[in-house]
């Protein structure tokens, strides 16, 4: 057992309910194994991607993995990265209203590695946003944002996931692709939707859809999708855009795209 010296508190400690919930979803394949990288070889530092210098890596990775044309590389790069990069913070949010801060800084990306198109890992300075009464805020330790209240702590949720990060990052695959921003924004609300409905039997109440609703309307992106009963009558998400995975080869309709209705 662990022991927290007042003002200290660990990374993995800062993560614990966070990693608890993620290790309970079906798939985590594109997150860093216990989700803190400790050895950087073969990661990319997130501000090399928002900044620029490294993004034609990301969008060369897309175009070989699927054979795509530069556009539809650059939709699937950006649907693959937001749904990583959004995970830990989203879950963590709805899971045990601890937030994981996602700027560039403390994320760390690997990119077109043997089984997976990329990865998304954070470095152990990153911060971690709490409400005032969890039990970390009362150590006041480096590496915790108390937020005032829940407001508070969407409103850390979107200034690091949403302006520092996806904005930048954004801006960066636009000054190399024509590609709508509403398109990529529309892979951004799907993933966060989805990740929130594939967590559902692990978050407490019946109120997955209000998570939904909640979190995109604080990122603005609310109008992008909409969550309908599918054929089981369980939710599920339908979106606007598109992320043109059906023109590569051996692509298809995503079933919640806006092609198929």
């Amino acid at each position: 057992m662990s022991i927290i010296v007042p003002g200290q508190v660990s990374e993995t400690e800062r993560l614990a309910p966070v990693t608890a919930a993620l290790r309970a979803l079906p798939d985590r394949s594109g997150l860093a194994p216990g989700l803190v990288v400790r050895d950087e070889t073969g990661w990319v530092p997130a501000t090399r991607l928002t900044d620029g210098s490294r993004i034609t890596d990301l969008l060369d990775a897309a175009r070989r993995r699927w054979q795509a044309s530069p556009h539809a590389a650059a939709a699937l790069a950006w649907k693959s990265y937001g749904y990583w990069l959004a995970l830990p913070s989203v879950i963590g949010w709805v899971s045990a209203l601890r937030v994981p801060l996602m700027y560039p800084a403390d994320v760390l990306v690997r990119i077109d590695g043997p089984d997976q198109f990329l990865a998304i890992g954070l470095r152990p300075s990153v911060t971690v946003a709490v409400l005032p009464s969890d039990a970390t805020a009362l150590l006041s330790p480096t590496g915790v944002h108390v937020a005032g209240d829940e407001v508070a702590l969407l409103e850390s949720l979107r200034l690091s996931l949403l302006d520092a990060h996806f904005a930048p990052l954004l801006e960066a695959i636009q000054d190399r692709v024509r590609i709508s921003r509403r398109a990529l924004l529309g892979s951004v609300s799907s993933g966060i939707a989805q990740s929130i409905l594939r967590a559902a039997g692990t978050l407490p109440g019946p109120l997955v859809e209000g998570h939904i609703r909640t979190i995109l309307e604080v990122l603005d992106i609310a109008d992008l999708i909409e969550v309908v009963p599918g054929p089981d009558g369980a939710p599920t998400v339908r979106r606007r855009t598109c992320c043109l995975l059906f023109t590569v080869p051996q692509g298809d309709a995503c079933a919640s795209c806006c092609i198929r209705h």
